[in-house]
C-alpha cells in the first residue's frame, strides 16, 4: 500500500466555480495544510479566475500550488460528443496554452464553451490531461454509457496526441455508474499502457457541507431540492485526507502514488507583479509630472470659470486654497509614479464626454481628489464636500490608484473600443488599472 502521506488533490473546485465550488482560496490552503498535504490543484471550471490568489496563498504556506482547469472537449462539432477532462499546468508554456483554450472557448461560445480536440491538439504543450470520471468524463463517460470502442478511440486519440502526460482517472464517489464502469476503464487502461491516477471531485470541505452544497446547485439551476432530474453531488465530494483516499484505493496504489509523480511534474505558479504604466505621449521636452501640473492648473482655473464659484473666482484666500490642495496632491501623485495614470484616465473620459456618452460625476475614494476633479475625472469638488484625497491615494498605503467609473451602459462599448484601439497607436496606449460599470 502507498505511504498515506503521498496523496495530492488534482481535482477541485474553489468558489471562482461560481454557484458550484465552495471553497474560499485561504480556507483551502488552510484545509490543506492541516491534512498535511505537500500541494493540491484548483480546477476550476472553464476558469483560472483563482489562479493568482491561489499561487500567492498556497506558496506563503509552502503548498505547492497546481493550476488547472475542468474543462469540455468535444469530439468534432457533433454538441453530443462532448466529455470533460482536466488539465493541469506544467510550466509557463502550458500557462499559456491553458490561457489560450479557455479564452478561445468562451470567446467563441454562445452556450456552453467546449475545446475541441483540434484545438488542444495545437495547444497541448505544457499541460498534462486527466481523462475525467464516470459522470460526464470524457473517456470515462464513454465507458460508463456502453460505448467502449468510443472511449477506446478517444483515449488512444488523446495519447497519441500527448504522450505521456494523460492519465486514465479512477473516482470512487459510490455511484452506480463508477462501480459499474470501473473495471471496464482500468483494462482499457492497461491495454493501451495509460496510466492511472485516484482523484476525489472535491467541492467542499467535509461531509457536513453536502446539504448546503446541495442548496448551492439548486439555486445554481433554478431549481429545488424535491425535483429529481436536477444535479446533484454525493457525500463524498469533500477534502479527503490522504488516510482516507489510501483506505479507497487499497487495491491501486500506484493511481495514489501517480498523484505525486503528476505534482513533481507542475512546477508552475502565477507570480505577482507589480503593474507597469506606459508612457503617456507629452509635448518633446516636457516630463509626465510637469504636463500632469500643466493640465490641472489649467483644469481648475476652468472650473474657477463655471457656475457655482462665484465667490470662490477672484478670491485670492479661497483660490489659495485650492491651489494648495492641488500642490499636495501633484506631489504625492508624483511621488508614487502615477502622473501617467491621470492623463490617461482623463483622455477617455474627456473623449467620452466629447462624444456625448453620459459619464458618472464619480464615486468611491477617487471622488476625494482635486487634480482628478481638476481634470475632469469627477464631478464633485472634494473642498467643497469635504473629501479626504489620503483615503484615495496614500504614500503610507502603497497601491495603485482606482477610479470607479460609470459610463452609459448603452454606449459603454465605444469607450472600450476607444480604449483598445488607443492602446495599440495613442493618444493613450494601455489600459490603466480602473474600474468601468454600466450605468
Amino acid at each position: 500500500m502507498s505511504s498515506p502521506n503521498l496523496f495530492v488533490h488534482l481535482r477541485l473546485h474553489s468558489a471562482y466555480s461560481l454557484a458550484e465550488g465552495t471553497f474560499q482560496i485561504g480556507d483551502l490552503i488552510g484545509a490543506v495544510s492541516a491534512l498535511e498535504q505537500p500541494a493540491v490543484a484548483v480546477t476550476d471550471t472553464f476558469n483560472t479566475f483563482a489562479a493568482l490568489e491561489f499561487s500567492d496563498k498556497a506558496a506563503s504556506k509552502g503548498i505547492q500550488p497546481i493550476i488547472g482547469a475542468q474543462i469540455t472537449l468535444a469530439d468534432g462539432d457533433d454538441t453530443a460528443a462532448r466529455g470533460e477532462v482536466v488539465v493541469l499546468v506544467q510550466n509557463e508554456t502550458g500557462w499559456l496554452n491553458l490561457s489560450r483554450l479557455i479564452s478561445g472557448a468562451l470567446l467563441a461560445s454562445e452556450d456552453v464553451p467546449s475545446v475541441t480536440v483540434d484545438q488542444l491538439r495545437a495547444h497541448h504543450d505544457g499541460l498534462i490531461l486527466l481523462t475525467g470520471g464516470a459522470a460526464k468524463g470524457f473517456v470515462a463517460g464513454a465507458v460508463a454509457d456502453g460505448q467502449l470502442p468510443l472511449a477506446k478511440s478517444r483515449l488512444s486519440q488523446l495519447n497519441e496526441m500527448m504522450p505521456g502526460r494523460v492519465y486514465v482517472e479512477i473516482q470512487r464517489h459510490g455511484t452506480a455508474r463508477e462501480h459499474a464502469s470501473e473495471q471496464a476503464l482500468i483494462n482499457l487502461a492497461y491495454e493501451l499502457d495509460v496510466p492511472l491516477v485516484a482523484t476525489n471531485d472535491c467541492y467542499f470541505a467535509n461531509p457536513d457541507m453536502a446539504p448546503a452544497h446541495e442548496v448551492l446547485l439548486c439555486i445554481s439551476q433554478g431549481m429545488t431540492l424535491a425535483q429529481d432530474d436536477r444535479r446533484r453531488e454525493t457525500d463524498h465530494h469533500y477534502l479527503k485526507s490522504a488516510s482516507e483516499m489510501a483506505v479507497l484505493f487499497s487495491d491501486l496504489p500506484e493511481a495514489l502514488d501517480n498523484t505525486v509523480v503528476i505534482a513533481r511534474r507542475c512546477a508552475f505558479k502565477v507570480a505577482s507583479k507589480d503593474p507597469i504604466l506606459p508612457a503617456f505621449p507629452v509635448p518633446d521636452g516636457v516630463t509626465e509630472a510637469d504636463h500632469l501640473r500643466d493640465e490641472a492648473v489649467k483644469g481648475l482655473k476652468k472650473r474657477f470659470a463655471s457656475p457655482g464659484f462665484e465667490e470662490i473666482a477672484g478670491n485670492p484666500e479661497q483660490e489659495k486654497i485650492y491651489f494648495d490642495r492641488l500642490e499636495f496632491e501633484l506631489g504625492i501623485i508624483n511621488q508614487m509614479g502615477f502622473p501617467g495614470y491621470f492623463l490617461i484616465v482623463a483622455d477617455f473620459i474627456g473623449w467620452s464626454k466629447d462624444n456625448g456618452i453620459p459619464v458618472g460625476p464619480g464615486r468611491g475614494s477617487g471622488a476625494g481628489s482635486l487634480v482628478g476633479y481638476a481634470l475632469g475625472i469627477t464631478d464633485l469638488d472634494p473642498i467643497r464636500w469635504g473629501l479626504l484625497f489620503e483615503r484615495f491615494l496614500n504614500p503610507e498605503r502603497v497601491s495603485m490608484p482606482d477610479f470607479d467609473i460609470d459610463f452609459c451602459q448603452d454606449r459603454r462599448d465605444e469607450v472600450i473600443t476607444y480604449v483598445q484601439q488607443s492602446s495599440l497607436s495613442g493618444p493613450c496606449r494601455r489600459v490603466p488599472p480602473c474600474v468601468i460599470s454600466g450605468g
